[in-house]
């Protein structure tokens, strides 16, 4: 039998793919044998992990909620199979707390930019015979998550958004979405630098409990699900919202 989950002569590109979950798709895909454009906005991280991986991944500058910056990106494409909208920003505060520019930049990022990303590479995925997008969604996206107000709408668009396009696309484009728990990436370590400087471990330990398995996600773990989605062997997967999270939304 053919090894499974194998990508040879794909082209992929990855949104926010300089750091994080993204960077470690960008290095699942790329080890499956996919072509892979590193997109960031970030472009000297983006270009520095491309020259790490050597040939067959290449970086390109992209702002997804920047239009032109968008079409510029995919431009100079001739062909695109996979797209993985991995770029995406948080936001801590309830209702009260949001202030309507809090709003609107985490709309800008999370929902405008796999609106402007996935319609811009559209003709180059329908065109392809195993056109896949992967959105990176988030549990915060199908269920409450406290003082997550911005970000959790964000994501329940995220997820409606892939069973809307899934529903249009049927036999022509396959879309599904990933759906983490809290992953130890740069994003996490983030929050707790500006959230909980003098107590983070405190609060590490705490994010820890809240995953039932007790431990954060992997970023890998993360990037092999966005990898079998992508995979012949998902070929039955569409419109599919997969959690990825210790056990927290069967909870």
């Amino acid at each position: 039998m053919a090894q499974p989950f194998q990508l040879h002569h794909r082209k992929a590109l990855v949104t926010g793919g300089a750091s994080g979950i993204g960077e470690h798709t960008v290095r699942v895909l790329h080890n499956a044998g996919a072509e892979v454009i590193v997109a960031d906005v970030n472009l000297e991280a983006a270009k520095k992990l491309a020259s790490t991986l050597g040939e067959g991944v290449s970086a390109v500058r992209l702002d997804v909620t920047d239009a032109k910056s968008v079409e510029t990106a995919l431009s100079s494409l001739k062909a695109l199979d996979i797209l993985v909208n991995n770029a995406g920003i948080g936001h801590v505060g309830d209702l009260e707390e949001t202030a309507l520019e809090d709003w609107q930049r985490i709309f800008r990022v999370n929902v405008d930019g796999v609106f402007l990303v996935t319609k811009a590479a559209a003709p180059l995925l329908l065109a392809s015979p195993s056109g896949s997008v992967v959105n990176m969604g988030s549990v915060a996206g199908l269920v409450g998550v406290k003082r997550r107000f911005a970000y959790c709408a964000s994501k329940g668009a995220v997820v409606a958004m892939t069973r809307q396009l899934a529903a249009d696309y049927a036999g022509r484009l396959r879309v599904n979405c990933v759906c983490p728990g809290t992953v130890d990436t740069p994003f996490v370590e983030g929050y707790l630098e500006k959230y909980h400087k003098h107590e983070k471990e405190k609060m590490r330990a705490e994010l820890d409990k809240r995953q039932p398995l007790g431990r954060l996600g992997k970023p890998q773990e993360i990037a092999h699900l966005v990898l079998y989605l992508c995979s012949d062997e998902a070929e039955f997967v569409t419109g599919s919202i997969m959690t990825i999270d210790g056990g927290w939304t069967a909870l």
